[in-house]
């Protein structure tokens, strides 16, 4: 199945989205960072909380951050969940450097390491993981249903899978104030930030097409896992997932 999303792309060059995406991700990595942590007011790091608090009573040993991008949430989740193992994937180059000098910083190198891998094509074998997360990065997928069937395929049996990702809210005022601010504040204060003047309204598009609630736990259940829930959190602007295998 195709989702509104996946037709929705930065550029419109003719390029396949992928490439777009990770041309965009290349271009605005060095203001990453700041832009995402400023744009959520910082709120970020309650919803990394969230989606890492649901993992803790499995004790992952090997953890797959999928999209991990500058690498915030593998290093949120080699700290808090003490894992023998991360590994962080991206299609994003710019990106992942980034993530590995934090993780550097950060004294995690031995724990920590980044892949370039494309989420429709894994190179990991079956039943690989104990667990998976992924932050704002599954509404990027070329191939949603593809990319979560790889998830579960790398999965192990009773394994499972952490998601966050922006969303609409649903009820008033809030989802009129987030309107506002997704179409003015964010794509103008991004714009000037990372001097790209397509990231930010691709990603106000792409959040309004995402499929959210009941309608995404049926895609996840879609691609073989056994159980998914979501939980609305700050209103609804952002919804964190957890499914089983």
């Amino acid at each position: 199945m195709t989702y509104k999303q996946e037709r929705i792309t930065p550029y419109n060059n003719g390029e396949e989205k992928s490439k777009q995406v990770e041309t965009m991700f290349d271009t605005i990595a060095h203001s990453y960072d700041l832009l995402n942590h400023r744009l959520s007011l910082g709120i970020d790091y309650l919803w990394r909380n969230t989606a890492i608090k649901q993992l803790k009573p499995f004790k992952p040993l090997k953890i797959l951050d999928v999209a991990t991008g500058t690498g915030d949430f593998a290093i949120k989740s080699a700290k808090e969940l003490s894992p023998e193992k991360v590994i962080g994937i991206d299609i994003s180059e710019g990106m992942m450097r980034i993530g590995q000098e934090k993780v550097k910083n950060e004294r995690l190198s031995e724990i920590i390491s980044f892949e370039k891998e494309d989420c429709e094509h894994l190179s990991y074998a079956d039943n690989t993981f104990d667990a998976i997360i992924t932050a704002f990065g599954i509404r990027n997928f070329q191939n949603l249903d593809a990319s979560l069937k790889e998830m579960c395929r790398v999965l192990k049996k009773g394994g499972h899978v952490s998601i966050l990702e922006l969303s609409q809210p649903v009820s008033f005022p809030m989802k009129q104030l987030f309107w506002i601010y997704s179409h003015s504040v964010l794509p103008l204060y991004g714009k000037l930030v990372s001097k790209d003047k397509n990231a930010y309204r691709y990603l106000t598009t792409t959040i309004e097409a995402f499929p959210q609630g009941e309608v995404m736990t049926d895609i996840i259940k879609k691609a073989g896992f056994t159980e998914a829930t979501f939980k609305r959190l700050t209103f609804g602007i952002c919804t964190c997932y957890f499914a089983t295998k």
